[in-house]
């Protein structure tokens, strides 16, 4: 299934996600997060605030200090899809282990 950035998500920080977004390229993404991934997105791609992303097992938290402000879910291990919400829209959208 491949999106478009037509709804919410405005931004990536992170090429490879973006890729992966747009043209359901793996490439620059872990494989094993694939379908865990097009979740995230397919779910962040609709939301209108860092709320809509609070559902089970996903561990929606704000970051704290100089990243207040991002918001993170967890994908797997370490692993964070995290974003910051600008009005409806969503931006910054990155794909990184911070911890």
């Amino acid at each position: 299934m491949r999106y478009t950035q037509s709804d919410s998500i405005k931004g990536f920080r992170h090429k490879g996600l973006e890729r992966f977004f747009t043209a359901g390229s793996r490439s620059g993404i872990q494989p094993k997060h694939a379908d865990r991934l097009r979740l995230i997105l397919g779910r962040l791609n609709v939301s209108t605030t860092a709320s809509d992303m609070d559902l089970p097992g996903l561990d929606l938290h704000e970051l704290s200090g100089k990243r207040k402000g991002t918001w993170a879910v967890k994908v797997s291990g370490n692993w964070r899809v995290t974003f910051i919400c600008a009005g409806k829209d969503v931006e910054r959208v990155d794909y990184e282990d911070y911890h």
